[in-house]
């Protein structure tokens, strides 16, 4: 069969100077048919239709549509979709799962500008909205700004004794203290901001027992700059993709909602094994990595957290389960693929 790139060769190399015996033998071609394509300039060679060849990922794309339709109005990465059926016995690689379902994706945010800190230095803040009304899920989001290794801890209300817990719960969860904690303009924390002059602001009194208590400055986005929290802001996208919403999807297909013992039971294990383990997209090393120098970096926690002859810890433990709504049984075999 000749094809276009052949038809211009047989142009190309008559051009040149060659007949048709020298054109015939070198793209090995018959010289009646060199003849006859060189007598009609504008004729153009025919293409059988290519029989469409059979793909590793034919037996799971009906579970991978079924995802992505159940995930809506979010989007479940490639990288999580490959990791699941990868449990069900595809043995491909991850690009292929990016060809076939971008078709389905969503156009994408603009990307975040972060800032680069020294280990020890920050932590950024934030609290994330998972699902408002009635049965509201949040999440506390803490992420180290040198590793950006991260706490996660979900509440149905972001009131002033969430932040204060919130942030308990993370300086224990990393086993120190960095220098400042970045927060955004958040009211149940901060009474009037430049209270006291450009970038003194004036402090909720009990989140400022706690920073003496533990050590750390509280800081505050600029006016307008929630990006300055760069870090925490992308982790916040990257925990709804990546855990919130293949969990999401998982139960709703069962017919359950998830809900905040749920996600807090299952966020550790996720914590530890994924999003700790994964490269990181800007520093290209595993949070982990980075986490066990900074942990050397970190203020000690206030004496009444420490214990005799502790041993010193040097990676990140999972949060302990919590009760739920439905038996254990149930969630177990349910998530069981978004672990």
């Amino acid at each position: 069969m000749i094809t276009q790139e052949i038809l211009v060769d047989i142009h190309v190399l008559h051009r040149q100077g060659l007949g048709i015996r020298a054109i015939a033998k070198k793209l090995n071609l018959s010289r009646n048919t060199v003849r006859s394509y060189l007598r009609a300039p504008a004729k153009t060679p025919t293409y059988s239709e290519r029989e469409q060849r059979p793909s590793i990922l034919d037996p799971y794309k009906p579970y991978l549509l079924e995802r992505i339709e159940a995930a809506k109005p979010h989007w479940i990465p490639a990288t999580v979709l490959h990791r699941e059926i990868r449990e069900r016995g595809y043995t491909g690689g991850v690009s292929t799962i990016k060809v076939f379902v971008h078709a389905f994706k969503p156009s994408v945010n603009d990307p975040v500008v972060r800032f680069e800190t020294e280990p020890g230095e920050q932590m950024q803040v934030d609290f994330t909205i998972i699902r408002r009304g009635r049965n509201a899920l949040k999440a506390f989001v803490a992420t180290m700004g040198f590793s950006r290794g991260t706490y996660v801890k979900f509440t149905s209300s972001e009131n002033q004794q969430d932040w204060l817990e919130g942030i308990k719960g993370a300086l224990e969860y990393f086993g120190g203290v960095p220098k400042e904690i970045l927060f955004d303009n958040a009211k149940s924390i901060m009474i009037q901001r430049d209270a006291y002059g450009d970038g003194k602001h004036q402090w909720n009194a009990q989140l400022l027992d706690q920073a003496n208590t533990y050590g750390y400055r509280p800081r505050a986005c600029r006016p307008y700059r929630a990006k300055t929290k760069g870090k925490v802001e992308r982790f916040n996208s990257y925990l709804k993709q990546c855990f919130v919403t293949p969990l999401s999807a998982t139960l709703k297909q069962a017919g359950l909602t998830l809900n905040v013992e749920a996600a807090n039971a299952h966020i550790g294990t996720w914590l530890n094994d994924v999003a700790h383990q994964r490269t990181h997209g800007t520093t290209n090393v595993k949070p982990q990595i980075r986490m066990d120098k900074e942990l050397q970096y970190l203020q000690p926690l206030p004496s009444e957290y420490k214990t005799v002859d502790a041993p010193v810890i040097t990676t990140i433990r999972p949060l302990p389960v919590e009760s739920f709504q439905h038996p254990l049984d149930v969630y177990d075999q349910l998530l069981e693929v978004a672990q």
